[in-house]
């Protein structure tokens, strides 16, 4: 299927609350916004975010609706040897007084420390449910995403299709007055035919652009197919804007028939329609 780069989504399990949006971009470019406590999840949330998505700006909000778990560590070693430096410090001053627990933890920082733990199978439900939802909505957009596009193929292979039916009489029309231009030149004097056809043939092949309406029948081809068949395809469709583009452009500059000329700005007015489009195709 079709996937836009465009979504939201979010879910709260056990206490976890995750949100998730998502914006076009050329690669996957993730930010992930976490509480101090669940810093150390953040590679985890990486690897099932690119498993899920391979395109796309990702935000990604985290907090927290509950007290994690509280753990306190003691150093008691620490603890005794700093007692022993004061009672060491305080005979050497020859000072008096008691080293009490008030003057230890002072130095608490260095033997007590705390440490807040989480169970982390809620905050991946969540972020699993989450993701679901972001890209259920990318999903919905990639479906409109891709009739819109099948709707510009349509369009641009009727527009080719009756550039090619006007070829013919375009070829012949450039030829005739090229043989009349060159008649009204030279005025009374005698025109060899024989120069005449090879000359008329020598234009008619500069301003063939059969080969331009195949390849942008080819290319509507392949734009239908990986439309069809879905999956990563935005940088794929991304070529072949800019491949019609160019067919589009070199059929403009051959023919100077008129009716030629306008469908092949409206091709190129529908191919970048599409080309918008492609930029939110993942």
């Amino acid at each position: 299927m079709v996937e836009s780069m465009t979504g939201f989504g979010s879910a709260e399990r056990g206490g976890f609350k995750v949100e998730m949006r998502s914006l076009n971009h050329r690669y996957l470019e993730m930010f992930v916004r976490l509480p101090s406590g669940l810093s150390s999840h953040e590679m985890r949330i990486r690897e099932v975010i690119k498993k899920g998505l391979a395109r796309g700006k990702v935000d990604v909000f985290v907090t927290l609706k509950e007290e994690g778990s509280l753990s306190i560590n003691l150093n008691e070693k620490a603890a005794r040897d700093i007692y022993s430096a004061l009672e060491g410090l305080a005979a050497s001053l020859d000072m008096t007084g008691t080293i009490t627990m008030d003057t230890l933890l002072q130095w608490k920082s260095m033997f007590i420390s705390e440490e807040v733990s989480y169970d982390s199978a809620p905050l991946l439900e969540a972020l699993a449910a989450a993701l679901a939802e972001l890209r259920q909505m990318r999903l919905s957009e990639g479906a409109g995403l891709k009739a819109e596009m099948l709707s510009i193929a349509g369009r641009i292979t009727t527009l080719n299709s009756e550039i090619e039916s006007l070829c013919p009489d375009a070829r012949q029309a450039a030829i005739d007055k090229f043989g009349q231009n060159l008649k009204e030149l030279l005025g009374e004097d005698k025109v060899d035919e024989g120069r005449l056809i090879q000359e008329a043939s020598a234009l008619a092949d500069r301003i063939d652009i059969t080969e331009e309406v195949a390849r942008v029948r080819s290319h509507i081809d392949q734009m239908t197919g990986m439309l069809e068949n879905g999956g990563t395809v935005g940088r794929k469709l991304d070529f072949l804007m800019q491949e019609l583009i160019r067919e589009a452009n070199t059929m403009g500059s051959k023919s100077s028939e008129p009716g030629i000329l306008g469908r092949v700005i409206e091709m190129k007015s529908e191919i970048e329609r599409a080309r918008e489009q492609v930029q939110n195709i993942q």
